[in-house]
């Protein structure tokens, strides 16, 4: 099976109640620095779709847009004018028509309160007027790229909340679940405890 073109809905599902910050305690290795979601209460789990934009030019989207499968994260590298936004609210519709799971932005967006009105997470850098246009198609989509100084591969395990965005290669994410899943219930023991001795005055 290609991952690539066909999530794997097993492993993701696996991941649902997993929070980046659980896997961050076992080191920062896949931790997507200074990546953080537009809007609050947001959750985000899926694998890996990649392109990279050469900004200004942001018409490689358009063909990442068509290739993207539905139900992956669309991670974008952004290459270029480091304060030009690729993505805004048509592409957000365009993604969310096509069934994207969510898109992390290595570099701003625009529109933000367009984005923060529409059900698909956005995580990014900050926000920009300036934008990208149709120049000549650089770019690249299907490969593997580089988000944050951090190798995203097609078909890695994207987790992702408000805590920020961590990525998985498949045989990672397969070898430490039961560490992950067995350090989120010790952390949901201890935080009854404390909660009770809190509600009882110490």
């Amino acid at each position: 099976m290609n991952s690539q073109t066909s999530p794997v809905p097993e492993l993701a599902e696996a991941y649902r109640d997993i929070s980046s910050s659980t896997i961050g305690h076992f080191g920062r290795e896949g931790h997507l620095p200074g990546l953080m979601p537009l809007a609050p209460d947001v959750s985000l789990v899926g694998r890996a779709f990649c392109v990279e934009v050469h900004a200004p030019d942001g018409a490689i989207l358009r063909e990442a847009l068509i290739a993207c499968p539905p139900g992956a994260v669309l991670m974008v590298a952004c290459v270029g004018e480091a304060h030009c936004a690729c993505w805004g609210e048509l592409r957000s519709l365009a993604a969310l028509v096509k069934g994207v799971a969510g898109v992390v932005i290595d570099g701003p967006v625009t529109d933000v309160r367009a984005l923060r009105q529409l059900p698909l997470p956005v995580f990014c850098t900050g926000a920009s007027a300036y934008t990208t246009r149709s120049i000549g198609e650089q770019g690249r989509v299907g490969e593997p790229v580089q988000l944050a100084g951090v190798w995203v591969r097609p078909g890695d395990l994207i987790v992702a909340d408000d805590d920020g965005v961590q990525v998985l290669p498949e045989g990672r994410a397969w070898e430490m679940l039961g560490a992950f899943e067995q350090k989120q219930r010790q952390d949901a023991e201890r935080r009854e405890a404390l909660f009770q001795r809190w509600q009882q005055g110490g």
